[in-house]
């Protein structure tokens, strides 16, 4: 299984990461990768990833973030791409809900880092909340551009929060959408029907601990080793097995991120 979307460089973790590692690796989890959110995380998961089999890893600034980013960001990010390892951008995108950085400077940070992915060729993590439409006319509008090496891989909508139809307007850009612990909950029924209607070649799996932790262990911290417990749900909306539907998302995240199995 991969875990396409993990924080494991966050200090939540500072005290038992190798054996956060460990437990992910005997659950079945062989890939787990790390996305940033600033130029310091970028720094961060790039040598996390060169120091441990199985991590992958994403460099970018969160919207959240974007409040001060310019031209000297941007040259970091493309010198930070250059590691080995790093098999995205991201995550990037826009956020409404915190309104930490005002809604112009995370649309110019968004769609410079887009250009810097296709100038790349590498595939976009992409944060939205609160601005489903916003991210979508910033996303068509990019994917007329794609390179060739993109198209049908341009990204993930990360921890899908989208309704059914801005979902599969995102899939038809060629993005795959990433479903996280709620999908596990008692009252997800909204989100279980998106991830019905949506083809099982497009579906991911991610933890994005520590936070949204899955039933049985709500209220915890989030680990990668509860990764089967998003593969199971998954399976059972799709009827599939979970052996089947952790093939699937596991092919579908190595085609998205270019990996070699």
């Amino acid at each position: 299984m991969f875990d396409t979307h993990c924080h494991l460089n966050f200090h939540d973790f500072d005290a038992d990461r190798a054996d956060v590692i460990a437990q992910a690796y005997a659950a079945g989890v062989a890939r787990v990768l790390l996305p940033a959110i600033d130029l310091e995380t970028s720094r961060d998961v790039t040598a996390m990833a060169a120091a441990h089999n199985g991590l992958y890893c994403a460099v970018g600034v969160h919207p959240n973030s974007t409040a001060t980013f310019g031209d000297s960001t941007l040259a970091d990010l493309r010198a930070l791409a250059s590691a080995p390892k790093v098999v995205a951008i991201g995550e990037i995108g826009l956020d409404y809900y915190w309104n930490k950085s005002p809604k112009d400077r995370q649309a110019a940070a968004f769609a410079a880092q887009l250009e810097l992915a296709s100038a790349l060729e590498l595939p976009v993590i992409i944060h939205d909340r609160d601005a489903h439409e916003d991210t979508l006319a910033i996303l068509e509008a990019w994917a007329r551009t794609l390179p060739a090496s993109l198209q049908g891989r341009a990204g993930v909508l990360h921890s899908c929060s989208a309704p059914l139809p801005i979902a599969q307007r995102a899939v038809a850009l060629g993005f795959y959408i990433g479903f996280t612990g709620p999908l596990t909950f008692k009252k997800s029924e909204e989100l279980q029907a998106v991830a019905r209607a949506l083809p099982p070649d497009r579906l991911l799996v991610e933890t994005d601990a520590p936070y949204l932790t899955p039933e049985p262990f709500r209220g915890k911290r989030n680990s990668p080793a509860y990764i089967p417990y998003i593969v199971d749900r998954l399976a059972s909306i799709h009827g599939m097995t979970s052996a089947q539907m952790a093939a699937q998302t596991t092919d579908n995240a190595l085609r998205l991120f270019g990996i070699t199995p």
